[in-house]
């Protein structure tokens, strides 16, 4: 799907019903019915953002601005619009935030099994860094935690900048390796 399809926006406490079906279409064990109430209204570190076609929330992301750092909480795109590309124009809407934010890196965790968003996620310059063991309790699988170089790095620069130029096009984004040569 290409850039111009859609839009992204800040989310609000009127998108929570549309936000809670994409979030009990992605995952095993959704957050609980109140936690996204919580992220939008209250919590002062959370910026949450969707994509939007027309009035159909398509998918939506979110990160807590932390001192130096952006965690990305999640990120979820509707089952039906997955392998499109929304996933990772959420992915770079949510670093710009976190660049806006004065972030110097982003972190993430995720399964050990969810080897697709891995592979997002390394486009996208994060890295390995860790794991915290048996951390998704209903399962007792491994999370990866996942970070990133400098935001302000030249090479991590441009590795958004391929991926974004990517979301505009229905070309698929160039293998990972492509953007170290353009980092030299």
């Amino acid at each position: 799907m290409r850039r111009d399809e859609y839009e992204i926006r800040p989310l609000t406490i009127a998108d929570l019903p549309l936000m809670r079906a994409i979030e009990e279409a992605s995952f095993s064990t959704p957050w609980p019915g109140n936690a996204y109430e919580s992220e939008l209204t209250t919590n002062r570190l959370a910026r949450y953002v969707g994509a939007w076609r027309g009035g159909e929330l398509l998918g939506f992301g979110g990160i807590w601005l932390m001192v130096d750092e952006a965690h990305v909480t999640t990120i979820a795109v509707s089952p039906a619009l997955r392998g499109e590309g929304l996933g990772t124009a959420l992915m770079l809407e949510l670093l710009q935030e976190a660049r806006r934010g004065e972030a110097r890196v982003a972190t993430l965790d995720v399964r050990v099994s969810n080897e697709l968003a891995q592979r997002l996620y390394a486009r996208l310059g994060f890295a390995e860094a860790g794991r915290r063991v048996r951390y998704y309790e209903e399962s007792g699988e491994d999370a990866i935690i996942m970070t990133t170089p400098e935001l302000s790095d030249p090479g991590q620069q441009a590795r958004e900048a391929l991926a974004h130029a990517a979301t505009k096009t229905d070309e698929p984004l160039p293998n990972p390796e492509a953007f170290d040569v353009v980092a030299r």
